[in-house]
């Protein structure tokens, strides 16, 4: 059932100790090595020796993704280049990119938090991945595969694009396992449909879908028109890549690998660190990476985290799924929207397709949100009633959910651009 019971399962207290040794020494690693903790530390005015008790990290300064920027390349690295056997970056969408070196330990680890993840998605060597997601600087593709290897499983390389090809070989090969977006899952679904490829006659049983927040209701749409157990992953290439934490089971939430990462919970606002059972953002420090360490990073992702154990058997707190992330909350006349709340709402709507975009412009100086959405094809044909009574319940659902207005515009099928990666979700237009 596991990959490593003996640490999967151990007693919280035994966790927390471990996390105890290994923080001491991470912070005394970074405060060593990397010149900017260094000068972060002494600026706070604290030391590594301070830290002697799980509560003592709140003496630490945050880490943020533009101090990561800022080292760009190499400034954040802990040992020499020629130690570090392979660099990643992040994709750059939000500025300059980040990049990420590791050792040949750090892979070794990563490879081993893969194998947990992919044998807690119920991976086993019997199994054949098609990995659809992006090989390169990206982290998703190399992670999940290395990951499948060590487990014993058949890796199909694939990375994403050419969708009917994936189709194709997804019938062919005998694929069990999909790895991608939950997003590019849908549209795998939809060409296959449109190939007249029925994959509930396919071999699939699982997909672990991460690197985009996602809803329940996606879940169950995937879970239906894929025929498969949708598993939600999440990692980010800051901290490791994928393998952070990873659904069981039970789907009652994500588990965290804490014997590598020590996790809070602040207030986004001020910095404040909250109790388990409060939304608030996640802040990661890693407890085992040579190449590149963080201190308490602000991943910007919304969560909870719950550290009962789960009737999986495993002891490792759990984070609920991510809803979204504070640097990516729309503020519509004073209202704070997240893009997964209106999916949410959307998904539940009868003749609405799981592609949508959302608009956000002014109009006389206030905000408008604009919500583009594809229904099928039977409703775009209907008569003009009833795709405005379609409309007008998306408005009406929006508004009672969230308390703010929209316009809401129903599109043909197709309409919307696809992706092979991360969705576009969101255009802002407003020029403040």
């Amino acid at each position: 059932m596991y990959w490593q019971p003996e640490i999967e399962t151990l007693p919280r207290t035994e966790i927390k100790n471990i996390q105890k040794d290994r923080l001491a020494k991470i912070l005394e690693y970074c405060y060593q090595k990397i010149p900017f903790y260094r000068e972060k530390f002494d600026e706070e005015g604290v030391k590594p020796s301070d830290f002697e008790h799980l509560e003592d990290i709140t003496k630490f300064p945050f880490t943020v993704k533009d101090d990561l920027r800022k080292a760009y390349p190499y400034k954040m690295f802990a040992v020499p280049l020629k130690e570090i056997v392979r660099v990643h970056a992040s994709s750059g969408t939000t500025g300059q990119i980040t990049v990420v070196g590791y050792t040949k330990n750090d892979i070794e680890v990563w490879s081993e938090l893969m194998a947990r993840t992919l044998v807690a998605c119920g991976v086993t060597e019997d199994d054949v991945v098609q990995n659809a997601y992006g090989y390169g600087l990206f982290t998703g593709g190399l992670g999940f595969h290395y990951g499948a290897e060590r487990v014993g499983a058949t890796v199909i390389p694939i990375s994403g694009g050419n969708t009917k090809r994936q189709v194709q070989i997804m019938k062919d090969f005998g694929t069990t396992i999909l790895t991608c977006t939950p997003s590019y899952s849908l549209y795998v679904a939809e060409v296959a449909e449109e190939e007249g490829v029925d994959l509930k006659k396919l071999n699939l049983k699982a997909g672990i879908f991460g690197a985009e927040p996602w809803s329940e209701n996606m879940r169950s749409e995937i879970e239906e028109r894929l025929n498969l157990d949708a598993r939600d992953i999440y990692g980010l290439s800051e901290v490791i890549g994928p393998g952070v934490s990873v659904e069981c089971e039970a789907k009652d939430g994500l588990h965290i690998f804490e014997d590598h990462f020590f996790v809070e919970i602040i207030d986004p606002e001020t910095g404040e660190q909250k109790p388990y059972g409060e939304r608030g953002e996640l802040v990661i420090t890693t407890l085992t990476k040579e190449g590149i360490p963080v201190v308490r990073y602000r991943t910007r992702d919304l969560t909870v985290l719950n550290p009962e154990p789960c009737s999986c058997g495993r002891h490792f707190v759990r984070m609920a799924k991510v809803t979204g992330r504070a640097d990516d909350m729309l503020i519509i006349r004073g209202v704070n929207v997240f893009p997964s709340q209106i999916e949410e709402i959307l998904m539940q709507i009868e003749g609405v397709e799981p592609h949508y975009q959302i608009l956000v412009y002014r109009e006389d100086h206030l905000d408008v949100l604009e919500v583009q959405v594809e229904v099928n094809e039977k409703i775009f044909s209907d008569e003009v009633k009833r795709l405005l009574e379609i409309e007008s319940k998306i408005k009406q659902e929006i508004q009672s959910a969230l308390g703010v207005s929209s316009k809401v515009k129903l599109v043909e099928p197709k309409t919307i651009a696809r992706s092979e990666g991360k969705a576009k979700r969101v255009i802002d237009q407003r020029v403040i």
